[in-house]
């Protein structure tokens, strides 16, 4: 049964109530919904006055002992150094400057992703700047082609319009895109897989077609054809942010659909241990 977690970004703020899973554990996702940037908790006990933080496991926050309805909890950010603002070319942030609730306002580059290939950088300002001022956008393209390569970055004059945005989804040109704050070091999001599940094959296709076929879009690391055919295969791109621009679509393979999906780790050792077969069909790059 869900219950509401209450979370504040400093003391003496108006609690928020968040919903839990059913089983009680709180999903950082939903956290980062009213807290964008956000990368944990933490709460104060109450015998020992010290603090404490709230265990993570695979972006899910799990109740203290004592239950969530004991505390109320703080929100965390990541720490960012001095030299990492250096090389950003940020503003310098030395202790006493600015207070803790205006450095957590501070807006952060944001990553477009799913991006239609026909899209350029004007297509996205004005999409985005319906959100609010815009400070700055880039869409990545390949060096050689000059073709896009299906992500960008975006960042807005003000953290209202950032958090506008981060809370909607977006159609750009036709499709559904992803607007994330980046990955760091306390990020909410787990690491860019940069893996592909390609389904509805033909026994036809070999893994030479399908490293051929998915070279146009980036550099391909490897090709896995599970042994015994069973109508799918992962390819593995150097490039996470390729793999992310193309799940969801279809691509026609000598003159097949086929459809391009996430896959998860777990998938992936399942086939290698389960004993359907060897990893045969493996094209190291």
């Amino acid at each position: 049964m869900s219950q509401f977690v209450q979370v504040v970004d400093d003391d003496g703020d108006e609690p928020i109530e968040l919903p839990t899973e059913p089983n009680s554990d709180l999903l950082l996702s939903t956290v980062v919904a009213q807290f964008p940037g956000v990368c944990g908790l933490k709460y104060k006990t109450a015998e020992s006055k010290s603090t404490r933080g709230v265990r993570l496991v695979e972006g899910r926050l799990i109740a203290p002992d004592e239950g969530w309805a004991s505390y109320i909890f703080l929100t965390v950010y990541p720490k960012v150094g001095l030299e990492a603002q250096k090389r950003k070319g940020d503003p310098l942030d030395y202790p006493g400057s600015k207070s803790k609730k205006l450095d957590k306002m501070r807006c952060s580059d944001l990553i477009v992703l799913g991006l239609p290939w026909k899209s350029t950088e004007d297509d996205i300002r004005k999409y985005f700047s319906t959100y609010g001022e815009l400070t700055m956008v880039q869409l990545k393209v390949d060096h050689k082609t000059k073709q896009s390569k299906g992500f960008g970055f975006i960042r807005f004059a003000d953290y209202e319009s950032q958090l506008k945005a981060l809370s909607q989804k977006h159609l750009i040109d036709g499709r559904w895109c992803n607007l994330r704050i980046p990955n760091s070091k306390c990020s909410v999001h787990p690491e860019l897989s940069n893996k592909i599940y390609v389904g509805r094959l033909t026994e036809d296709m070999t893994s030479e077609d399908l490293h051929e076929y998915f070279s146009q879009f980036g550099e391909v690391r490897e090709v896995f054809i599970p042994k015994p055919f069973r109508a799918f295969a992962f390819v593995s791109f150097a490039d996470p942010f390729i793999a992310q621009s193309l799940y969801g679509d279809d691509h026609v393979i000598k003159n097949v659909s086929v459809h391009i999906g996430t896959a998860t780790p777990k998938n992936s050792e399942r086939y290698m241990n389960d004993g359907y077969g060897s990893w045969q069909g493996l094209i190291h790059i």
